[in-house]
Formats: C-alpha cells, structure tokens, sequence
C-alpha cells in the first residue's frame, strides 16, 4: 500500500517546508524555546536544498555550495508555540548576490495560516581552502532565483 505524501499549502513568497516540533524541543513552560526556532529553519533548509539534489556532506571541500557561513541571523517572535506538533517553515531568498545571499522565513501553522516567529539569516559562500567568500555555482544560483521575492513596486 502506498501512502501519499502530505499535502503542503502552497506558500506566499517560496516553498513551505514541513517540519515536527518534538516534546524535547518545548522549554520548561511548554513553550517552543527560542533557540529551536533557527535550528528548526536550518533543517528546513537542508530539506528544500537536498530535494533539489545539493547534498551536505559535512567534508568542507566536497560540500560545495553548502560550505558557507552565517553573517547575520534575526528572529522576531510573534506569538509561542505551545506544544508539541507539525508546523511548516516558509523559506525564500530576499538577495542573490555572487558570494552571498539573504534569506527570509516565517515559522508557521502546518496550513501556513498562523505566524510564530519570522526573520532573516544572511550567508556567505566560502572557499574550502582558504575559508575567504567564493562565488556560488551557477546551479545553485539558478535554483536560487526559483526563490526570489519579486522586488516591491512603487
């Protein structure tokens, strides 16, 4: 028997991402702690990113365009998640430059109807050898701009 695959509502800016929030992951009030919000957003990343055949190898030089580094990371926190469950993560990219990227995300109900937490996290594409910014690949780039926010009209 086959079972289908869950349906995720289609998302605003990008891709919506499914993610589980565990028992383990709730602090001692029962609340999401603060710190699992950007680890579940990573991993929801990795998801969207190993879908479309980008692999995380954990060796700096075989990881690609996965060897890069975090400049920057802001979380604004709108209203607790209070327990434990399925939610989504929306994802897209705000700028696609040559050697790094900002990306946006909203922390959300599984249905994308509810906010908890939104933000932005900027990254730099590293060279294995020397550890100084390196381009993106051209096939990471064009699977980047699949996910660009349009730019705001006047």
């Amino acid at each position: 028997m086959t079972v289908p695959a869950p349906t995720v509502p289609a998302a605003e800016r990008g891709v919506l991402v499914p993610v589980d929030v565990h028992f383990d992951d709730l602090d001692a009030l029962g609340l999401l702690h603060n710190a699992r919000y950007p680890l579940l957003v990573e991993r929801a990343w990795v998801a969207h990113w190993q879908a479309q055949g980008f692999a995380y190898e954990g060796d700096w030089a075989a990881a690609g365009d996965a060897c890069n580094a975090v400049r920057e990371l802001r979380v604004g926190y709108e209203q607790p998640v209070t327990r434990a469950g399925a939610y989504a993560v929306e994802l897209w990219l705000d700028r696609l430059g040559t050697t790094g990227l900002t990306y946006g995300f909203r922390f959300c109900s599984a249905d994308g109807r509810t906010t908890y937490a939104r933000g932005h996290r900027v990254l730099v594409r590293l060279d294995a050898a020397t550890l100084r910014p390196a381009p993106w690949s051209e096939r990471f780039r064009a699977a980047g701009r699949a996910l660009l926010r349009p730019e705001p009209r006047d």
